[in-house]
């Protein structure tokens, strides 16, 4: 095991961007939802760089892209539910897992973990990803964005977690990908491990200072 899992008993995951690489179907989404509006195509790398704080605001950063300017209401409204359709047509058509995810989980489950999945991805589409990939059965427990009153860079679904899992946060550790991430492990009093590969806002994961930056997943099991 990883030496910074010594002592712990929960780790909690982020979704996107470190256990699947889903920007291609998001990208897929907000760009019909921007046509749909009349507004142009972003691209991957665009739509990488708006990941992390939820759908709504993806769309919000989209929209201000694509018209140089914050929408007005309306706009929102409207490009949010034609998003969240489009998205939910096909959420996992061109997602992916991350090498190494699969056997991590695996290895971490039977090793005595209680494994969490806490995303600010909307609640709704975490089952059917995890069901996509056979993976619904690693966490248990799952919290969408939308699942409490407050998301990641909040400590409060990380200490939400841990209250369920009977723990206190100086045994549990959040493993993921954006400053959002790191922000929420540190004010919850968890241990934060770093994934360089996901989406961080084009910023190296490592400005954020984690108690550790590991190349994979594979890594929690060395």
């Amino acid at each position: 095991m990883h030496p910074l899992l010594d002592g712990k008993c929960l780790i909690a995951f982020d979704l996107d961007g470190t256990l699947i690489d889903s920007v291609p179907d998001l990208t897929v989404a907000v760009a019909r939802a921007l046509v749909d509006q009349g507004l142009s195509m972003p691209t991957t790398d665009d739509v990488r760089d708006w990941v992390g704080n939820g759908a709504a605001v993806l769309v919000e950063r989209a929209l201000t892209w694509a018209q140089g300017a914050p929408p007005e209401a309306m706009l929102f409204d409207r490009a949010y539910a034609a998003f969240l359709h489009h998205y939910a047509a096909a959420p996992n058509q061109l997602t992916s897992l991350y090498p190494g995810v699969r056997a991590a989980l695996s290895g971490l489950r039977d090793a005595g973990f209680t494994l969490m999945l806490i995303t600010n991805k909307p609640e709704r589409f975490i089952t059917p990803i995890l069901d996509h990939f056979d993976l619904r059965g690693c966490f248990k427990l799952c919290l969408g964005g939308d699942s409490l009153a407050e998301k990641k860079p909040s400590p409060l679904p990380l200490l939400h977690a841990a209250q369920v899992g009977g723990v206190a946060p100086g045994v549990c550790v959040m493993v993921g990908d954006s400053r959002h991430d790191i922000a929420a492990g540190k004010a919850a009093g968890f241990v934060t491990l770093a994934l360089p590969y996901g989406y961080n806002h084009g910023e190296p994961i490592g400005d954020s200072e984690p108690d550790a930056v590991i190349a994979s997943l594979a890594e929690l099991m060395a």
